[in-house]
């Protein structure tokens, strides 16, 4: 007999549900409480037409509408939403029956145990047993997939009713009977999820046919759910029926799961657009971002690429200015724009590749290895601009040592010559006599002699000058030309002194002659330029201005010796009265000339000596610098080097979760950013080496360059494996992989990782696929199944697998649980050989 008092819902020993049981001494004539069975004809009725509505149909009377078994099979048609067998059209009772079973097996094939229901009854109107059908029925379809926090059908859906009522007053589901009497639980339930359909704050527990009606009029007129049940049902019932009420409430539990169901998909695709709109957005902001860093660079090149030079110092150290201007402020914004592509690029990949969408291929000429091409192009024109400007620099430093050489020796050797073609010109010895033509002969052998020792200076100044031809120096022509006329005048001089030295032969007075190109030469040591770069040249030329100033006593005591000579000829013409006629025919050197030329020369030494010691202070000054320099580059270049070794061992080794790593990566990155100052430091170093036009130290081996781009590259690494590792993060928390896991992959990744670069070459992951258990063999086949595989994890063709990339394949290839198994036994022998190798 079909028994109200029964527990429906358990569950019986093979799974299935046995909704009615049969008791030892059933009896099938046993009778519902009128009441309840008013309720459930009610509710049971309203609910069967809730869905044949749907159809077109309805019914009156539950026992006599369900006989021939067409709207039963049609009922179950509509909940289930699958065909049943055709029916059958015959008024038989036959018909019937074999119709109530067709519905019936259809029941039993949902995993429903019928007990003690045949199709006899229910064709022959037993009530009973069709409100016990009807009842399966609603168990099977509206309450049994009900899921509450790992509770399912009556206790799922009274945990439900529980937690959404729990915030109200008076409110108290404990049951589906007494607990809805006074109908607070029925309006609780449609103001959490409508509150702006009732008024709760008015309601009463002591006016529940109020209550009741409100509910049940709000729920059919705004809710679709016909109305089950009056509300003198419950009022005027001890105790409601709890299968009438479970119906009614399951009806709202559907009504608002199956909204909230609508709202969660609307969200989904809210979600989805978001991230497709995001997406997107990241692919155009990485279009604009890579045609303004190329058109830059493009731009950029041509003026790194300018090797025009300029005439003067003060032009080329404005060059040099220009392009401190670059590397300090327009270059470093577009470091960090070339590290923020990379990171977008990644971060799009990984977010495409987490939302099972084509790998982003950006257009022609974009892609990242063609902006590191660019790049690498941009850094080559750098180098060898910034190489072009200190060669440059020292050109120009040495065209004006030079051009300042040329012109002192020129003026000089000018000054000297002189008169010196007229004097050769003379015919003085055509009236002279025969001592006089001895004379005039001994004073031409000394202008001889004074003629060969000025050949090296006019060698000199013809060397200067087709040194300054080869530098490309600017005002060459007119060096030229001058240094022409002082070889043709040399050429001439030299013909005219072969012509009238044909009668001459060597004089005495050589000393004398001797003696004048000594303080003459002395004098155009003591003005000659210098130009040097070490304390140890300086200290070389200070030493030789030493030797020589230790010579000026003994030539003191030569000037000494022709003065007296001098002074002793003027006493005995005095005191004998001597006619001399004219200057000494035997020189052409005066007491007059001597004493001025060795004032000169006293007026000369204590100029270099200050010249000397100046150019030693300055020199002092750039070793100093030098140390400087080299002292801070020589902890900075080694310190850079180590946290891009440290960085690297961060993201390869496995300490931790992936946040204890990102929280690792970011104290370093904040710690680096900290190291700025010292960087910014040494560049100011760096820039007065150059003005004090420095161009070696043997002191580091690091160059300001060598600093710079360790530094980029130091700030790209650090950026781009923090971005490594939030990647790593959207992948795991997407696709469900456990820190097991992960640690299985990174130890896998990195014993194919031979040299450490944190990447694997193409033969490198194929090895590792191989140890893996893909099947790549050395054929065609495998040639294309291991390009397919490189295509997905390779999307930019660089050749070579990220961390990142390989996990998001591995993840993707695992999915399936016994070849997950399979990789994950791979993983650890792969661990227990490199801890054998080890």
């Amino acid at each position: 007999m079909y028994n109200m008092d029964q527990d429906q819902d358990q569950y019986d020993g093979d799974g299935e549900i046995a909704y009615m049981h049969q008791e030892d001494d059933w009896d099938r004539d046993m009778l519902l409480d009128p009441a309840w069975e008013k309720q459930q004809r009610k509710t049971f009725t309203a609910w069967c037409n809730s869905h044949l509505r749907k159809a077109g149909t309805q019914i009156d009377n539950i026992e006599e509408d369900f006989r021939d078994g067409l709207k039963l099979m049609l009922l179950l048609e509509v909940i289930s939403g699958e065909r049943l067998a055709k029916p059958e059209r015959g008024k038989m009772r036959v018909h019937k029956i074999s119709n109530v079973n067709k519905a019936l097996n259809f029941i039993t094939g949902k995993g429903v145990k019928l007990v003690s229901i045949g199709a006899e009854e229910i064709v022959d109107g037993n009530a009973k047993m069709t409100l016990g059908m009807i009842w399966t029925i609603i168990l099977r379809f509206a309450i049994q997939d009900i899921s509450v926090e790992e509770t399912s059908a009556k206790e799922g859906l009274l945990l439900w009713c529980q937690r959404k009522t729990a915030p109200y007053k008076n409110v108290n589901i404990q049951n589906f009977h007494i607990s809805w009497k006074d109908g607070l639980g029925f309006c609780a339930l449609i103001h959490r999820h409508r509150p702006e359909l009732i008024d709760y704050a008015k309601l009463r527990k002591d006016d529940p046919m109020t209550n009741l009606n409100t509910a049940f009029d709000v729920a059919e007129k705004y809710l679709d759910i016909p109305k089950m049940l009056d509300a003198e049902d419950i009022v005027g019932t001890a105790r409601p029926d709890e299968k009438a009420i479970m119906t009614y409430v399951s009806s709202f539990y559907h009504a608002f799961s199956g909204a909230q169901k609508a709202e969660t998909a609307a969200n989904r695709i809210c979600k989805v657009l978001a991230v497709n709109q995001e997406n997107e957005q990241l692919m155009e902001d990485y279009e604009k971002l890579a045609s303004d860093l190329l058109e830059w660079i493009r731009r950029t090149i041509p003026w790194l690429e300018n090797r025009l030079p300029e005439n003067t110092m003060a032009a080329m150290q404005q060059k040099l200015e220009d392009f401190r201007d670059y590397r300090r402020l327009h270059k470093p914004p577009k470091v960090q724009e070339k590290c923020q592509l990379e990171i977008n690029f990644n971060t799009l990949q990984t977010k495409l590749r987490l939302s099972n969408r084509p790998a982003f291929m950006p257009s022609e000429g974009k892609m990242v290895s063609d902006i590191n091409n660019a790049w690498g192009g941009l850094e080559g024109a750098e180098k060898g601009y910034e190489e072009w400007l200190l060669n440059e620099i020292r050109r120009l430093e040495r065209l004006d040592h030079l051009a300042e050489k040329f012109r002192q020796k020129a003026t000089i050797h000018e000054a000297w010559t002189e008169g010196k073609e007229a004097m050769l010109q003379k015919h003085d010895y055509e009236t002279a006599s025969l001592s006089e033509i001895k004379a005039l002969l001994k004073k031409h052998e000394a202008f001889e002699s004074d003629l060969a020792a000025h050949q090296d200076r006019v060698e000199q100044i013809a060397a200067i000058a087709q040194e300054l031809n080869e530098l490309d120096y600017y005002d060459s022509p007119s060096v030229n030309a001058r240094c022409q006329n002082i070889c043709d005048q040399w050429d001439a001089l030299g013909a005219l002194t072969h012509k009238r030295s044909e009668a001459l032969q060597r004089t005495e007075k050589l000393l004398e002659t001797i003696d004048q190109l000594y303080l003459e030469f002395a004098m155009e040591d003591l003005q000659d330029t210098f130009i040097v770069h070490t304390i140890e040249e300086i200290q070389g030329l200070s030493t030789a201005h030493e030797q020589f100033k230790a010579t000026l006593p003994e030539a003191d005591k030569e000037r000494q010796a022709i003065l007296g000579i001098h002074n002793e000829i003027a006493k005995i013409v005095q005191t004998y009265h001597v006619n001399m006629a004219g200057t000494n025919p035997y020189t052409t050197i005066n007491p007059q000339e001597v004493n001025a030329k060795w004032d000169k020369v006293r007026q000369l030494v204590p100029q270099r000596d200050q010249a000397l010691i100046e150019e030693h202070a300055r020199q002092q000054n750039n070793e100093r610098l030098r140390r400087q320099f080299a002292n801070q580059a020589n902890v900075i270049g080694p310190w850079i080097q180590t946290k891009m070794e440290e960085i690297g061992r961060i993201s390869m080794e496995m300490n931790g979760t992936l946040e204890d790593q990102l929280t690792h990566l970011r104290q370093y990155e904040k710690n680096i950013v900290n190291y700025k100052p010292k960087i910014d430091q040494l560049e100011g170093d760096h820039q007065l080496i150059q003005e004090a036009l420095i161009f070696d130290n043997k002191h580091t081996n690091y160059t300001m360059e060598h600093i710079r781009v360790g530094w980029e590259q130091l700030l790209t690494t650090i950026a781009r494996t923090i971005n490594e590792i939030e990647n790593q993060v959207l992948t795991r928390d997407a696709k469900g992989i456990s820190q097991e896991q992960l640690n299985e992959y990174r130890a896998s990744f990195n014993h194919f990782d031979r040299d450490h670069s944190g990447t694997l070459g193409a033969e490198e992951f194929k090895a590792c696929l191989i140890s893996l258990g893909f099947d790549i063999a050395n054929d065609a086949q495998g040639e294309n199944e291991f390009s397919r595989i490189m295509s997905i994890v390779d999307p930019n063709r660089m050749g070579i697998v990220t961390f990142q990339g390989f996990i998001d394949f591995m993840s993707r290839e695992t999915a399936d649980t016994d070849t997950a198994d399979q990789v994950v036994a791979s993983f650890k022998v792969l661990a227990g050989d490199k801890v054998n190798t080890v």
